[in-house]
């Protein structure tokens, strides 16, 4: 299915887990920042930056964390295998053309920006951007995308 996409974000929300879809809407650098090394991922306009929460939560930081990356630019950090902190992340993030989910896969430890772990619920759910739009496959009958057009405000005038 295909679902417009302009500044609002799309929420695919199971039970206990969510994903928060939006497109990139510019054209920058994103870097990744590993425990080795710093590199550089060239975002596309239309690339998808998709922010889950495996074990649920707030969806408002989960909009600020989107809206860091797309808009504000801010980097990336890939924890190595195995490590502590991995399994406090809360929110994950991943930026690109097309955005699979798997549930399967260590939270955090992914510099591979095709890749995010995810809820067993929306596991296997592909997410490709397209112009001005996402092609979702893989979801569910039971989940049904909504749109949601939150405006995050910075507190300063």
């Amino acid at each position: 299915m295909i679902y417009p996409l302009a500044d609002e974000f799309l929420l695919l929300s199971g039970e206990h887990s969510f994903l928060i879809i939006g497109r990139a809407g510019a054209f920058f650098g994103l870097r990744i920042e590993t425990f080795g090394e710093e590199y550089s991922q060239t975002v596309e306009p239309d690339d998808l930056v998709v922010v889950s929460a495996p074990e649920g939560g707030a969806v408002e930081p989960a909009c600020m964390l989107a809206e860091f990356v797309r808009t504000y630019h801010m980097p990336l950090i890939v924890l190595p295998k195995n490590h502590a902190g991995s399994k406090r992340f809360s929110y994950l993030v991943s930026v690109g053309p097309t955005i699979n989910t798997s549930c399967t896969i260590q939270r955090g430890t992914h510099p591979e920006q095709h890749l995010v772990c995810s809820g067993d619920e929306l596991a296997g759910v592909v997410l490709e951007g397209q112009p001005d739009s996402v092609k979702i496959s893989g979801l569910s009958e039971n989940i049904l995308p909504r749109y949601l057009n939150l405006r995050i405000s910075t507190g300063f005038s």
